[in-house]
């Protein structure tokens, strides 16, 4: 299935919440999903002398495409989203300091006397060929090639109990996770809390540090292919990931402590129900295996994830070996890509 944004709305016209907004379409289980999404500022930051503050009302950031109606998915179930390919879509990513808002400034929820850092915006030249973003430094002659690294900063479901959420905000919905893990040949797993999901995405990153620690990646639309699955009766308290190598578990909280001991205490009953063994053994096999990368320290609420190696879990089926089934349906499709020139 095809969908294509209007590329003319209005910004004002778009979705920035996850919950509260009608589906855009409607889509079968394994539906594979061919669609695109504006960056963060919805095409508005387009040069070094652009501001956001000027240019966006800071409420109305990171518009989502979506959301799309999953036939049958009912709270209790669980959607698999895999992401077959990501792209920028422009050949150009922006970052900027915005006023207020990152890890090393005050904020609204973090009040300090002093004033805002000065407002920026870097402008990143994206080599899709060559795989590489380009940072140039503003005050002097410094420029270096980073590797392209295309990711979603938020993937997410509409909240339970008629909640309406920001698409500023991460929580077991899903939403602003800003994690680097959320990247091609990836599996993410959201629990359903409303009849039809109403699964929706936006954020893309061309790449992103651990953290986000100024606040905004390299800020650019993308092309984007996923295949959306349900999972039947299958709970996902909080968003899960696979890829090939690792099952991560995520967990979004203020004070950041309590976003780890989610994320850990995810993976710990994710390892209990996958392997069978007690808790305290999953505790201990977690504790010494376990990576921990920091996804955002920036977002009204923070997100850890807590990565397991597959090569612990010796033949071994996560989800019911869902991945490794949407991981072959991709396949498929991107050969026949290949054959059609797409």
């Amino acid at each position: 299935m095809i969908y294509d944004p209007d590329p003319d709305a209005d910004p004002a016209s778009l979705t920035f919440t996850f919950g509260g907004a009608a589906p855009v379409a409607s889509i079968r289980p394994g539906t594979v999903l061919s669609t695109w999404t504006r960056d963060c500022f919805a095409g508005r930051i387009r040069s070094t002398s652009d501001r956001v503050s000027e240019l966006c009302d800071p409420r109305y950031i990171n518009p989502q495409t979506g959301p799309f109606y999953v036939e049958g998915a009912e709270p209790g179930d669980t959607l698999a989203v895999h992401f077959v390919s990501i792209e920028p879509r422009e050949s150009f990513g922006v970052s900027t300091t915005v006023p207020f808002f990152g890890a090393l400034t005050g904020t609204g929820m973090t009040a300090l006397l002093h004033e805002a850092l000065e407002e920026r915006t870097w402008l990143y030249g994206i080599d899709r060929e060559a795989r590489l973003v380009r940072y140039e430094a503003l005050d002097s002659h410094y420029e270096v090639d980073l590797p392209l690294d295309p990711m979603h900063g938020t993937v997410g479901v509409a909240p339970g109990l008629g909640e309406v959420r920001s698409s500023l905000a991460p929580g077991d919905w899903g939403g602003n996770m800003d994690t680097p893990e959320m990247r091609a040949a990836t599996t993410c797993y959201l629990g359903v809390n409303v009849e039809g999901a109403l699964f929706s995405f936006g954020d893309g990153h061309a790449r992103q540090g651990e953290g986000e620690t100024c606040g905004v990646a390299v800020e650019t639309a993308m092309d984007t292919v996923v295949i959306v699955d349900l999972l039947k009766g299958v709970p996902c308290p909080w968003p899960r990931l696979e890829n090939d190598a690792y099952i991560i578990t995520t967990g979004s909280a203020r004070p950041l402590e309590d976003a780890f001991r989610i994320a850990h205490a995810e993976l710990v009953r994710w390892t209990c129900a996958e392997t069978g063994l007690s808790t305290l053994d999953s505790y201990q096999l977690v504790s010494q295996a376990v990576r921990s990368p920091v996804a955002n320290v920036v977002d009204t609420a923070y997100t850890m994830t807590a990565k397991l190696p597959k090569t612990v879990l010796p033949g071994i089926e996560p989800m019911g070996g869902t991945h490794r089934r949407l991981r072959g349906q991709a396949a498929t499709w991107l050969a026949g890509a290949v054959v059609r020139g797409t």
